[in-house]
């Protein structure tokens, strides 16, 4: 993740703050919605990891092939990447 989790939390509590403010969202659970809201950022920022981990292992399933067809290893995990991307309708 490219974040740490206290930035994510500061996120979220900013994020809030900026809601109420801006009279978006009204909350007399300040802490639950603070905690909900992390929760979210947390989920969607993890996801790159998850999908970067898929890819590794897909890849090391073809690497015999990789190797025999002189396939470039950056290459192929940018490919299969993005088509993982499109797959969980991700934006990365």
């Amino acid at each position: 993740m490219i974040f740490s989790k206290e930035y994510v939390g500061y996120l979220a509590r900013h994020t809030v703050k900026h809601l109420i403010a801006a009279k978006m969202i009204k909350t007399e659970k300040l802490p639950q919605v603070e905690e909900r809201i992390y929760n979210g950022l947390l989920e969607e920022l993890q996801l790159e990891d998850r999908i970067n981990e898929e890819v590794r292992i897909i890849l090391e399933a073809y690497q015999d092939e990789m190797r025999r067809t002189g396939a470039s290893y950056p290459e192929m995990f940018k490919k299969v990447k993005q088509e993982l991307a499109r797959k969980y309708k991700a934006v990365l």
